[in-house]
């Protein structure tokens, strides 16, 4: 992947070529059949969002290439969880700061701000961290709910439906748990039935804000593969994550936030290196090679 280079005020921005597939037809708003946009890529411009006065992100700049894991990084508070629900449509983009024009998100050339919401859910799956509900649903049905884009407002469960919904629950591994209700599961089998859940929207491109989080070790791996086989299979794959370490043996692209901007993005081992990460994190960082897999293997100690 070619490379080009500019710069911040703090730190050195690296950022892949743009990865662009052809544009995907308009058809005024009506849902594409699944597979659409497979092996598309996300390219997003300009992402800026506020509050209360409060800028959390100036001109964000990402990409997500098609057929990769690609891995958004930063410390707590560097907007990795508001970026992943703008590029959703859940928040509005607020006006640029630092630029002329406005954000610009585009999904294999399509504009996902402006795609009628339906059509997006049928396109694009965000699972959020720690997402709850108080309703007394089962699994397979908090998993169904992911079917909702696909059939008519009307109409009911289906055998294809249903059939989705338990090959996903299989997928993570909780098709024992099928008839439990979602408030009865400790935090990681929550976390994996959301994953379900957004599976059984058979998106083209998934965000994800923390998928690991309350999982174990094994856990958190077998989440990891099920996101590298979406990726080999055509689905664009963005996960915010905050363990360094699982990002380096995991993902292949990485996008590296701090307070609210872009300060490198591209493959794990131009980024996650001790001097991009020192001034980030403030910690110091020694990079070692994995004698199996060759990946980078990050270890951390406060500054002297």
């Amino acid at each position: 992947m070619t490379e080009t280079r500019t710069t911040s005020p703090d730190l050195p921005v690296t950022s892949p070529a743009s990865v662009q597939a052809p544009p995907a037809p308009r058809d005024g708003g009506a849902a594409p059949g699944p597979g659409v946009g497979h092996g598309a890529g996300l390219d997003a411009a300009r992402v800026s969002w506020s509050v209360d006065g409060r800028l959390v992100l100036d001109g964000v700049d990402v990409t997500a290439p098609p057929g990769a894991v690609s891995g958004l990084l930063g410390p707590n508070g560097s907007g990795k969880s508001t970026l992943l629900r703008v590029l959703a449509g859940i928040l509005p983009p607020s006006a640029p700061a630092t630029a002329h024009a406005p954000a610009d998100v585009r999904f294999g050339g399509e504009d996902l701000l402006r795609v009628p919401r339906r059509r997006r859910a049928r396109v694009l799956a965000l699972v959020e961290q720690d997402a709850t509900t108080e309703l007394p649903l089962t699994v397979l049905d908090a998993v169904l709910l992911g079917r909702i884009p696909h059939r008519s407002l009307l109409a009911g469960d289906s055998a294809r439906d249903r059939e989705v919904a338990r090959g996903v629950l299989a997928t993570v591994g909780m098709e024992a748990f099928e008839d439990r209700e979602v408030a009865t599961l400790s935090g990681g089998e929550r976390q994996r039935v959301h994953m379900a859940r957004a599976l059984a929207q058979e998106p083209a491109l998934i965000l994800l804000d923390e998928p690991t989080n309350h999982l174990d070790i094994a856990a958190q791996l077998d989440a990891m593969r099920v996101l590298r086989r979406l990726a080999d299979e055509g689905v664009t794959v963005l996960a915010a994550l905050h363990d360094l370490t699982l990002a380096a043996q995991t993902c292949d692209h990485v996008v590296l936030l701090s307070g609210g901007r872009v300060v490198a993005t591209g493959d794990v081992r131009d980024v996650l290196v001790p001097d991009v990460l020192e001034p980030v994190y403030g910690v110091r960082c020694d990079v070692l090679v994995h004698p199996r897999t060759g990946r980078p293997v990050l270890t951390f100690s406060p500054r002297d």
